[in-house]
């Protein structure tokens, strides 16, 4: 039957045309339900085009330490807003067209609209609804439309969206989320920054290179709530020496809209409250799931905190019908949802060699600046664990690489089990240290101990060389500090 596939992929992120790859490398006949462009929101609103934006604004604070280089320049050098958010959304629609390749590559037919699985094994699609900010882009040359379609599998990769706060609903004109804090108009002149996990931080310094006056509130006692406390410490230190200021156990207990801008009222932990005047606010509090409308409570799957639930290789509780990504929950991350595809349709398959993803190893990356990266547990995770625990700490500071590249704010802190060796866990903050993160998780993945490391050649000069020099650290070995 023309209408009938092996396997049935609904979403087209990272996780869900991954997913389609791997399952056509395996013999299935496959097909993957998109309603708006391929690549889902990490390569058309996320991932990508944040990290377009944030080298602009790399650049930019470049410009501004040009005699620390030994450098000049005459005139002055001032952001173009049009052309930055015009180069970030080219390279999103290079990689949307690269996406379209690979289905056209591995011969994975694509179905424009909306999905709904009526019953094990069947989904209905209608027709796409348009988003009130984004135009439908146009349909990839070779794809199907609204109707019904079966399959032996269906996996659902809807991915997730900004999570709003009751009263303080983004408006898309003075209450933004991702979505439109990635193409402004014009630089705001201030900027209020409601969350700093990844999102917020990542936003906070773009703006912040751009010129804006940025002002973060977080609620939880420190910035970047999921890193190492004393990692998270550095970022904010550096981040504050660029001009960003910090509320943290604050909340936003009130916004107001003026007409130009926004009066937000926050209150500390133990303070009083009191009102920051801004031209935006940008509600990064986190992201939800897109559960809706799949029809997973007709079909009796179970759903909590928002999301689908799973056993370790993507299967709910209805034999046929599978969650992977963002969708089945944190860590809400591109990589983690490839993986996860990755191991749900080999084992569908019958693959063998197939295990569950560890959570602990899974790096995260914030890409402000100074970089962050880390991946395992943090030295208080360790401990409240039961790890008896070594801990190397290297400082940018003594790295001739870091030095040379004029950037030498920065730490590499390794945790160890002190009996067995083992690394617990890394955390970085610095120059370039999403590209290093994984070294160490390579190293967690092959059960590395202290000894492979302090015993394996790193090259000089290079960045790379902290991490040995940490792991030296640990243990009274360190060489250069």
């Amino acid at each position: 039957m023309a209408n009938a596939y092996d396997v049935i992929i609904i979403g087209s992120g990272p996780g869900g045309y991954t997913t389609a790859i791997r399952a056509a490398q395996l013999g299935f006949k496959t097909a993957i339900v998109e309603r708006e462009h391929l690549g889902g929101i990490c390569l058309n609103w996320g991932c990508i085009p944040t990290k377009a934006l944030l080298r602009s604004g790399e650049v930019m604070d470049h410009t501004r330490h040009l005699e620390q280089f030994g450098l000049k320049l005459d005139g002055t050098v001032s952001p173009d807003v049009d052309a930055v958010v015009s180069r970030s959304r080219k390279i999103s629609g290079r990689l949307n067209g690269g996406v379209g390749y690979l289905m056209g590559k591995n011969k994975i037919e694509i179905i424009w609209g909306e999905a709904k699985v009526t019953k094990a094994g069947e989904v209905t699609v209608s027709e796409p609804q348009k988003t009130p900010m984004e135009p439908q882009p146009p349909k990839p040359k070779k794809t199907l439309g609204p109707g019904t379609y079966t399959a032996k599998h269906v996996i659902i990769a809807t991915g997730a969206r900004p999570r709003a706060l009751p009263g303080i609903e983004p408006d898309g004109d003075l209450i933004w989320t991702y979505f439109e804090a990635m193409v402004p108009k014009e630089i705001p002149k201030s900027v209020v920054v409601m969350g700093s996990g990844a999102i917020g931080v990542e936003f906070a310094s773009f703006y912040r290179s751009m010129g804006a006056e940025v002002t973060v509130v977080e609620i939880m006692p420190t910035i970047l709530p999921v890193e190492d406390k004393e990692v998270s410490g550095i970022a904010r230190k550096a981040l504050e020496k660029r001009g960003i200021t910090f509320h943290t156990e604050t909340k936003v207990s009130k916004v107001e809209k003026g007409k130009k801008g926004v009066s937000v009222t926050i209150e500390p932990k133990d303070g009083k409250a009191q009102t920051i005047e801004a031209d935006k606010l940008i509600s990064a509090v986190g992201v939800q799931g897109n559960i809706e409308g799949l029809g997973l409570e007709e079909l009796g799957i179970k759903t909590e905190k928002g999301c689908v639930v799973t056993d370790g290789f993507g299967a709910t509780d209805v034999k046929g019908v599978y969650a992977i990504g963002d969708v089945a929950g944190p860590p809400m991350l591109a990589h983690k949802a490839e993986h996860e595809g990755v191991i749900c349709i080999e084992k569908i398959a019958g693959v063998e060699g197939v295990h569950a993803i560890d959570p602990n190893r899974i790096p995260g990356c914030t890409y402000c600046h100074p970089q962050i990266a880390s991946v395992g547990m943090t030295e208080a995770q360790a401990k409240e664990a039961g790890h008896e625990v070594k801990v190397g700490r290297f400082d940018a500071k003594a790295n001739g690489k870091a030095i040379a590249l004029g950037e030498d704010n920065g730490l590499v802190k390794t945790i160890f089990d002190t009996k067995t060796g083992q690394l617990l866990g890394a955390h970085m903050v610095g120059p370039e240290v999403t590209e290093l993160i994984e070294g160490y998780v390579v190293a967690m993945n092959l059960e590395t101990t202290e000894a492979e490391i302090q015993h394996t050649i790193f090259p000089h000069p290079t960045l790379s060389e902290m991490m040995k020099e940490s792991a030296l650290d640990a243990y009274g070995k360190v060489i250069n500090a």
